[in-house]
C-alpha cells in the first residue's frame, strides 16, 4: 500500500466501521410484503423470519392485501401489521410507497415474483432511501411464454438491492432464466421454527373428528400442500392405489385446493376412495405428520419444500419426487430420505413401500438422521444469515438514514 494512499483507505475504514455501529444502535425498520398470510410456504416463511428477527436490532412491519391470513394469528404482538383496503395487487404500490414513507422504513423484503415487482416499484416511487431485499422461491418457467415474462422479472430485479434465492437449483434458475447475475444472488435456505414444531408436537392433538383416522392397525401415509397441479396429486394417488395392494394403508391429505373434486372423482376411479381422506387445512400439522408412519411429496417442481424439513423435524421418515429442486438438497441425494423420479408412479410406489416395511432398527436410524439433518434449518440459524445481509444490504449502499418512532397507519 502506497503511503499517499493510507489516510485516504483508513478514512474509508473508519466510515464503514461507523456506518456499521451505526445500524447496529438503532432499530432498524423492515417491512415484509405479501399477499396474506395465508397457509402456504411463503407465508410461513415470512412467519419464520418476523417472529424470530432480533429484537434488538429489527423493528418488522408486515403488510398484505385486504385478506384474512391463518397465520396472523402466530405473529408475535409486537409486530406493526398494515392491511392494504385493496386486495388487487397492481392497485398496492403507490399505498406501499406510502407506507414506506410514512413509517420511514430502511428496507422492504418480499417474495414471490409479482409481489416482488411491486416491491421494487413502490421502492422506487416512494423517493426514499429504503433498500429492496427480493427472495426467489421457485423453479418456474419451461414454455415460452413463461420464459419471457421470467426475463421481465429478471430485469426488474437489478432495481433491487439484493436477491435470496431458497436453493442452490433456484440460484441456476434464476442464472439461466431470469438472467439474475450470479454475484447478486445469495442463497438462504427456508427456516424452519424448530421450537415451534416440538411445542405442537408436545402440546398438540389430532382433532377430535380424525382421531378415528389413526386408531388402526393399517399403515398411514400423510401428505400436506395445496391440491393443485403443481403438488401433482395424481400421481400420489396412483402409486398409493398400487403400494395399497401390497399394504393396506390410509392416505391423509392435508391441504385446500381447486383441484380436490377431481382428485377424488380419481380416487373412485382407482377405487381406493374409502382409503382416502382429504382433510383440509390444519393450523397443527406437525402433530399430524408425527403419527403418520411416512410422508410424501409428489410435487412436479418447488423451491426448497419447506414442509419435507418439518416432515423430517416431526420425526417421519419421507418419500419425495427428485423435482427441481428442493428436495435433493434438503433430503442430500437420498441420505436422508428416498428419492425417485417425478410423475413416475410405479417409482413412487416402490419408494413408499421401501419404507413401510424397514426393519424397526433402519427406521429408527433414518428418523434419527432426518431429525439431526432438520437441524440445520433451524430458524435460529437461517434467520442470522437473513439478518447479516439485511445489515450487509444497508452498510453496502451506504446507508444513512435517520430512525423515529411511528404508530400504526391506516392505509
Amino acid at each position: 500500500m502506497k503511503a499517499t494512499n493510507f489516510p485516504k483507505t483508513l478514512k474509508k475504514l473508519l466510515i464503514n466501521i461507523f456506518q456499521e455501529r451505526f445500524i447496529l444502535m438503532k432499530k432498524i425498520k423492515v417491512l415484509f410484503f405479501i399477499y396474506q398470510m395465508g397457509g402456504g410456504g411463503a407465508a410461513r416463511t415470512l412467519l419464520n423470519i418476523i417472529n424470530n428477527l432480533d429484537r434488538a436490532k429489527f423493528q418488522p412491519v408486515l403488510v398484505t392485501l385486504d385478506y384474512n391470513g391463518t397465520y396472523e394469528e402466530q405473529l408475535k404482538n409486537d409486530v406493526l401489521f398494515i392491511k392494504l383496503k385493496s386486495k388487487r395487487l397492481s392497485r398496492s404500490v403507490f399505498e406501499l410507497a406510502k407506507i414506506i414513507r410514512i413509517n420511514k422504513i430502511d428496507l422492504i423484503f418480499s417474495t414471490i415474483p409479482r409481489v416482488n415487482t411491486i416491491a421494487i416499484l413502490a421502492k422506487l416511487i416512494s423517493f426514499t432511501n429504503v433498500k429492496c431485499v427480493i427472495r426467489e422461491a421457485d423453479n418456474l418457467g419451461g414454455d415460452f411464454k413463461t420464459d419471457i415474462l421470467l426475463r421481465f422479472f429478471g430485469f426488474m430485479y437489478k432495481f433491487s438491492n439484493q436477491v435470496i434465492s431458497l436453493s442452490n437449483g433456484v440460484k441456476r434458475n434464476l442464472i439461466e432464466r431470469y438472467k439474475v447475475k450470479a454475484k447478486d444472488i445469495e442463497v438462504i435456505y427456508n427456516p424452519v421454527d424448530i421450537s415451534a414444531i416440538k411445542r405442537s408436537l408436545h402440546y398438540g392433538e389430532i382433532d377430535e373428528e380424525d382421531k378415528s383416522l389413526f386408531n388402526t392397525n393399517k399403515k398411514i401415509v400423510l401428505t400436506a400442500g395445496r391440491l393443485v397441479s403443481q403438488k401433482d396429486h395424481r400421481t400420489l394417488l396412483k402409486a398409493f392405489a398400487k403400494m395399497n395392494a401390497k399394504i393396506p394403508s390410509e392416505l391423509l391429505i392435508l391441504g385446500t385446493g381447486p383441484l380436490k373434486n377431481q382428485l377424488k372423482e380419481l380416487c373412485d376411479e382407482l377405487g381406493i376412495r374409502n382409503a382416502v381422506h382429504f382433510l383440509g387445512f390444519k393450523k397443527n400439522p406437525y402433530v399430524y405428520i408425527m403419527h403418520a408412519d411416512l410422508f410424501v411429496l409428489s410435487s412436479k417442481h418447488e423451491g426448497f419444500s419447506h414442509v419435507i424439513a418439518e416432515a423430517l423435524a416431526s420425526e417421519t421418515p419421507v418419500v419425495s419426487t427428485n423435482c427441481k429442486s428442493g428436495p435433493e438438497e434438503v433430503l442430500q441425494k437420498g441420505e436422508y430420505g428416498k428419492l425417485c423420479a417425478v410423475g413416475d408412479y410405479e417409482a413412487l410406489a416402490a419408494r413408499m413401500y421401501e419404507i413401510l416395511t424397514l426393519e424397526k432398527y433402519e427406521l429408527e436410524s433414518m428418523i434419527a438422521k432426518g431429525k439431526k439433518r432438520a437441524n440445520d434449518f433451524d430458524a435460529s440459524t437461517i434467520v442470522k444469515q437473513y439478518e447479516e445481509v439485511f445489515l450487509k444490504t444497508l452498510n453496502k449502499h451506504n446507508y444513512n438514514g435517520t430512525q423515529k418512532n411511528t404508530k400504526m397507519i391506516e392505509a
